[in-house]
């Protein structure tokens, strides 16, 4: 997973996430305010997030859990990196998909509801 994941590429996509807002995409405030919206339009079968949001979750539960793979107190710094592994990738992830979504909120209220005719 180690050689898979570059680090330094993720804090890359992270802070350019971050200042997206200043350079005209969304700002950090509106893909956190996206988030519940996202949740809804997948759980209705609208926006095809689901395993993306499953993932997100799972890695949240993981990051809160007491249980570790790694335990902090016997492997000492290799114990906070899985911790630290899981944190970048779920902020990524979360500002990955927002973005996503963002646009796909903005493609679909320029679509006019209704049906084809033929």
């Amino acid at each position: 997973m180690g050689k898979t994941l570059k680090r330094s590429a993720a804090f890359t996509a992270l802070a350019r996430a971050l200042a997206a807002g200043a350079r005209g995409g969304p700002s950090l405030g509106a893909r956190l305010r996206a988030l519940p919206r996202m949740i809804r339009a997948t759980a209705r079968g609208e926006y095809d997030g689901g395993l993306r949001l499953a993932l997100m979750g799972a890695a949240t539960a993981y990051i809160v859990s007491p249980i570790d793979l790694l335990p902090e107190l016997p492997l000492a710094v290799f114990g906070l990196a899985d911790d630290a592994v899981m944190v970048t990738w779920l902020a990524g992830s979360v500002l990955a998909e927002t973005e996503r979504f963002l646009e796909w909120e903005t493609r679909r209220s320029s679509v006019i509801p209704g049906q084809v005719i033929p």
